[in-house]
This record gives structure tokens, sequence and C-alpha cells, in this order.
């Protein structure tokens, strides 16, 4: 039984340390800049509005404003935002609003296609696409 659980505990061992390289890798991998306008539909209740992130990067730093005509906002900046391989979480407080999703690439892994995502606020979570534009439409 010791030789046994001896097997097992150098089987697992080598396999964590094979495996470890090719999951930090995975971790390394560079993906396109979040820049530029994305827009999509947020539906509240019976309401359907419109809304746009407008993502810039200065200094290394991610920044974002959000625009929804629906909501009678023009450009309000993020207090938060986090971007973490394909991830983004973006927080704006005082509208007790988080988004957090997932960017798509295109074929190439050259161009960011869409956010997949939930918009989270007054307890309700809502899915939201966001696909990219020129600038918001409204």
């Amino acid at each position: 039984m010791k030789n046994l659980t001896a097997y097992f505990t150098i089987l697992f061992s080598t396999a964590a340390l094979l495996l470890a390289p090719a999951l930090h890798a995975q971790d390394d991998q560079t993906y396109p800049e979040l820049t530029g306008s994305f827009e999509g539909s947020l539906v509240q209740g019976r309401d359907e509005m419109n809304l746009a992130f407008t993502f810039s990067k200065q200094d290394g730093e991610y920044a974002a404003a959000l625009v929804s005509g629906g909501m009678g906002i023009y450009g309000m900046p993020a207090d938060e935002i986090t971007v973490t391989g394909r991830r983004i979480r973006i927080r704006i407080p005082r509208l007790d609003v988080e988004f957090t999703g997932t960017m798509r690439f295109d074929d190439s892994g050259e161009e960011i296609v869409r956010i997949d995502g939930d918009w989270f606020q007054y307890s309700e979570l809502v899915p939201v696409v966001l696909l990219p534009v020129d600038q918001p439409s409204f």
C-alpha cells in the first residue's frame, strides 16, 4: 500500500510540474488593446435602451466612459475598470452599476468583435452584448 501511495505521489507531482508551464503560458497570452466604443441594448423590465462604453488607455491604465441616452448619461467616467486577460470589470458606484464581460475576438485574434457581459444594477442582472462602433449612435 505504501508503494502505491508513493507511486501516485510521484505521478501527481510530475504531472503538476509538466502542466505548470502550460497553465502559466495561458496567462501570458497577449490580447488586443481594449480601445474605442462598444454599444449594445439593455432591457430592464419593460424599458429597452442603448448603452455604450468608450474605452481608452493612457500610461498603461484603462479608462471607460458610459453613454446612454435612455438614462440621460453622456460620458460618465467609470470609477474602476479592470481588464484581466479577456475579462472586463467596470464599476460605477454612483449608479450602483457593475458590468462584467468577456471579450470575443476574430479568428486571427487581432480584433475584438464583441463583448458578452452582464449589467448588474439595483440587484438586477441583465445580459448585454456590446459590439464595436465608430462612435455611439445616440
